[in-house]
Parts: C-alpha cells; structure tokens; sequence
C-alpha cells in the first residue's frame, strides 16, 4: 500500500478538474472523479499513483466511497453552467444546477468525512467569479456559487479539524468558458482567460501550506 497521501478531485476528466488531478499526481495518489471512463482511464495510465473513479456525482451513494478509510484531500471541481435570463429558466434548471453544483458536493462531502477526519483533511471548492457577483443571465449558476459558499464556509466552523478552501477563478480557457462566450455572442480568445494548470497552481498553494496555515479563500483574475 503506497504512503502518500491520497486525493480525490471530481471533474477530473478536463478542464481545471484534470489539472488539478495533473498537480496533485506527483506528491499523492490521486482519485479521478467524473463520468467520462475512457478519458479517466487514460488520464489514469499517464499520472503514477492515479485511477478512475467513475462515478455520477448526483447519485453518489456509500459504496461508491466505503473502500475510502482515509483521504488528506478533496476538491471539488466538477459543475456545470445553463445561462439565461431569470424570465427564461425553468424551475428544471434551478433544480439541475443546484443538484451539479452544491447538493452533489454537499454529499460526496458528508459521505468522505469519516475518511477526512481521519487524515484531518482537507477540502478545497473550486466556485467561481460568479459565487461573488452576479451578473445579469447568470442567476441560476451565480446562486449555486454563492451557496457553494456557504456550504464550504459552514464546513470550515463544524469541522475544526479539517481545512476548507474556496477558489474563485475567473474566467478560465475550459469547454465551460468556450460554451459561455458561444451564449454571450463573442469570441473564445483564451489567451485572454487563465489557464486550467494556473488554477491547479493556486489549489496547489492551499494544499501545501504549512500546516499552520489556512487559506480560507483564493481570488485568482487573468491578467489580460
């Protein structure tokens, strides 16, 4: 049984889930969450110490995580994002964004925290520049950020034992963002966004503190 300590990220299949994944593989033996097996797999042949974890975060149950004794990590990076005007969005979408984005993480949590306190763990939310404004057609997505807030904020006063991170990217070169600017009627220019591996750095920042420290909250902005 390997030393290191272990990780799970969700959404690791891309984007900034499969950075973070890449960041994390070197000091810890990493747990790729998310749907997409194929790609888990050949995320998994190439980082040391990863495997798949295939998994649909919204059904996610106790076997899927009972062979989990202990984990020193976990970050929560999968979501998803349906913009649109409040007049336009079905009760569907309120109901399926907040289920992706805070019910799901809220209990993948609830189920790893036996396994987390045993590591005294740590747990690092990946939200969003919208879970600290909100801009006109971004109310479904901007009020699951806002709660993701909540949820890491009250996690860090019940659990003491644990670390909590929020990170709030902006916009970042993923699928997420080339979907967003497809809605917004512009141009996909990722030199202009942050890179998925800048992200993962600064998850890497909190993870690797002292452990006298805790960084509570990371705002990262692209400098273009």
């Amino acid at each position: 049984m390997s030393e290191r300590p272990t990780a799970l990220v969700t959404g690791a299949s891309r984007g900034v889930g499969a950075a973070v994944a890449e960041a994390l593989a070197p000091t810890h033996d990493v747990m790729l969450g998310g749907r997409d097996e194929a790609a888990l797999a050949a995320m998994a042949a190439e980082l040391p110490g990863a495997r798949p974890w295939p998994v649909e975060l919204t059904r996610v149950t106790q076997v899927d995580v009972e062979h989990v004794e202990r984990l020193d990590v976990l970050v929560h990076s999968a979501g998803i994002s349906e913009l649109g005007r409040i007049a336009d969005q079905p009760a569907d979408v309120w109901r399926r964004t907040m289920d992706v984005n805070v019910v799901a993480v809220a209990e993948l949590t609830r189920l790893l925290l036996p396994a987390l306190r045993r590591a005294g763990g740590h747990v690092v939310c990946v939200n969003s520049g919208s879970g600290q404004r909100v801009n006109p057609s971004w109310g479904s997505y901007s009020a699951s950020k806002f709660a993701l807030k909540a949820l890491a904020d009250a996690l860090r006063l019940e659990e003491p034992g644990l670390r909590v991170t929020t990170v709030y990217p902006g916009r970042t070169a993923t699928d997420m963002q080339r979907g967003v600017r497809e809605f917004e009627g512009g141009e996909f220019e990722p030199e202009r966004y942050l890179t998925p591996a800048s992200v993962a750095r600064a998850v890497l920042a909190a993870v690797t503190a002292g452990p006298d420290a805790h960084l509570t909250e990371l705002t990262i902005r692209p400098r273009a």
